[in-house]
């Protein structure tokens, strides 16, 4: 199994601070990839006491990358 190779931050939308961090092997299906994201942010909205609307994720991306 290829280690984690794509990086997401859980970004609050009303402050901008990330707050969380989550990587994910990017050989899993796209669909898969993205319930595992959608869980997380759910995770991540109730353990910080916030409205689930406000938080979202964008991949962070190496400068080699881009």
């Amino acid at each position: 199994m290829k280690p984690a190779d794509k990086h997401y931050k859980f970004i609050n939308s009303k402050t901008g601070y990330a707050i969380y961090y989550h990587s994910i092997n990017s050989e899993r299906p796209i669909e898969e990839i993205k319930t595992e994201l959608q869980e997380v942010k759910t995770k991540v909205a109730i353990q910080n006491g916030i409205y689930i609307g406000t938080v979202y994720w964008e991949e962070i991306k190496d400068d080699a990358d881009q």
